[in-house]
């Protein structure tokens, strides 16, 4: 046996093989979803959640090993109210949804009848489904310009790559109009009022279907006849009723947003070269490896992540002890330029900042307007 050591280049550490010992070895990966694809896109520059959302980590479980648990998400009632509603618009193969899309956005075509399609989509795991999809999509594009017909696919699997890594995202359902369109239909349990929604919750799920678009765009350029409408249905319940109602959205500004952000995104890969070997995210590790862990990956906190991430919590603990403005909102930390911490912009308020410096004068100009309103109030006159 020969004593020298073997030739060649030593064996390297795959993307995939490094996301899941980041992961931890027994974790499965978390897929990430529509919704958790437009709260990263609102927040590109955290590398924090690019990473753990690429690598799959499940951040609910890591939070509450954090000693920071998500305290947010939809209730069980709120669950089953939305999957009943949802049941009720697709009954019947669909020709409710259909007409509430031919109704608002049919365009002059004919009116779908009982002869629409409703391919099966089944297959064998998400890559399996969005392969299934694409080709449904196909058939249907082409069934469209041979006779005219109106197809829904319902909860469609699509495909689309985000920081390096694919994403596999399960819209409502997508329709194929008869001129050969794809329109993505948005179903939601909050209700329509005098035919007008909650703008929050609206503009949410605007920027979840933009998500969709995106997607479906990247399919639809395989295909010369295929265009993606760029105004979703959006399906609620009438009032308070569980009957549908359904309202057009335009979504290309949150498209247009959505794109460009997701565009900027840190590749996973560069965010995980950077990290020292054996660092895990696993939740059976102790909490302190944990929190270590955590910190060694950068993080943009503002207060908006507390609607949208599960580790909101444990970035504000750590943002509030680093006296980080970023606590404060992202406009804040804007006007304050240079000035990181909170105990800086006091400093600069009482005078320690250059007369030259405009944030610092802007700083000294308004403590000396609260001064003053301060005066006024306890003045007894």
């Amino acid at each position: 046996m020969s004593s020298y050591p073997p030739s060649g280049p030593p064996p390297t550490t795959t993307l995939r093989q490094r996301l899941a010992d980041l992961r931890g070895p027994a974790v499965p990966p978390r897929p990430l979803d529509a919704r958790a694809l437009a709260a990263l896109a609102a927040n590109p520059g955290c590398g924090r959640r690019a990473l753990l959302d690429g690598a799959g980590v499940d951040k609910t479980a890591l939070a509450a090993a954090l000693g920071s648990p998500a305290a947010f998400g939809q209730s069980q009632f709120a669950i089953v109210r939305g999957n009943s509603f949802e049941a009720r618009v697709k009954g019947d193969g669909g020709a409710e949804l259909l007409r509430l899309v031919h109704q608002h956005l049919g365009a002059g075509a004919e009116p779908p009848g009982p002869d629409a399609r409703v391919p099966d989509l089944t297959a064998a795991g998400p890559e399996g489904r969005a392969a299934r999809t694409a080709l449904a999509l196909r058939e249907a594009t082409a069934a469209a310009a041979a006779s005219g017909a109106w197809t829904l696919l319902d909860h469609p699997m699509l495909a689309l790559e985000v920081a390096g890594s694919p994403a596999y995202l399960e819209p409502d359902a997508v329709v194929v109009h008869p001129d050969g369109r794809w329109t993505v239909v948005e179903i939601k349990s909050f209700p329509m009022i005098d035919g007008a929604a909650d703008a929050a919750k609206v503009g949410a799920a605007a920027r979840q279907a933009a998500v969709y678009v995106l997607a479906l765009e990247k399919t639809a350029g395989k295909l010369a006849s295929a265009v993606v409408g760029h105004t979703v249905l959006l399906v609620c319940p009438k009032d308070f009723s569980n009957l549908p109602a359904a309202a057009p959205v335009d979504i290309r500004r949150e498209r247009a947003v959505t794109r460009r952000q997701l565009e900027r995104l840190t590749r996973v890969e560069e965010l995980a070269a950077a990290l020292p070997e054996g660092l895990s995210f696993d939740p059976a590790r102790p909490a302190e490896e944990l929190t270590e862990a955590v910190a060694a990956v950068s993080a943009a906190y503002a207060p908006e992540c507390l609607a949208a991430c599960e580790l909101a919590f444990h970035c504000r603990e750590r943002a509030r002890a680093a006296d980080a403005v970023t606590a404060l909102g992202r406009s804040v930390r804007g006007e304050l330029g240079a000035l990181t911490t909170v105990e800086e912009a006091l400093a600069a308020a009482a005078g320690s900042g250059g007369p030259d410096d405009p944030t610092a004068a802007a700083l000294r100009h308004a403590a000396r307007l609260r001064a003053e309103a301060l005066e006024a109030a306890a003045c007894p006159c």
